[in-house]
């Protein structure tokens, strides 16, 4: 799995990168899109390599899920980072109908280990986890979702334990 918690050192701030500069505002921005077409596997593969491989470089971590040519994704990080992040996913072709489902300041990081991880949600998932189910199940919910935005959280919680 690409972004998987061992490539990764758990301290982010010793592993080459910037130094964190503890005075930065940390935001946490959720948001749902569709794609434009079903992703295969080989473009899912290079959109997280390229996702990692970027955010390391601007102390971004994160989460991403894909459902049935759906993405929610969370980014935490300093909020210039983040909203650049978000930004170019706004303007990237193969994303549409974005929602964003929450951005807010934390305190910490709750996907510090990533710099993307990522998860490929499936009916089987659905099946071990029917609370969560009617949000993923044909794809992410966005209207639902909106509505009750700490359920996206936890979901992406779920993903991140279980992973």
């Amino acid at each position: 799995m690409i972004g998987d918690p061992s490539e990764y050192p758990a301290d982010l701030e010793n592993q080459g990168q910037r130094q964190v500069d503890h005075s930065v505002m940390l935001i946490q921005l959720i948001y749902v899109s569709s794609a434009k077409q079903e992703l295969s596997d080989a473009e899912l593969d290079k959109i997280l390599e390229s996702s990692s491989h970027h955010n390391a470089g601007q102390q971004v971590t994160g989460m991403l899920l894909y459902s049935f040519g759906n993405f929610m994704q969370v980014l935490e990080g300093p909020a210039e980072a983040v909203d650049a992040a978000y930004n170019r996913i706004c303007a990237d072709p193969r994303h549409h109908h974005i929602f964003l489902l929450s951005r807010e300041e934390i305190s910490e990081r709750h996907f510090e280990k990533w710099h993307m991880g990522f998860h490929r949600v499936t009916r089987l998932d659905a099946d071990a986890h029917p609370a969560f189910a009617p949000l993923f199940a044909n794809g992410f919910n966005a209207e639902q979702l909106g509505a009750k935005a700490g359920q996206a959280m936890e979901l992406l919680t779920l993903f991140r334990d279980n992973n």
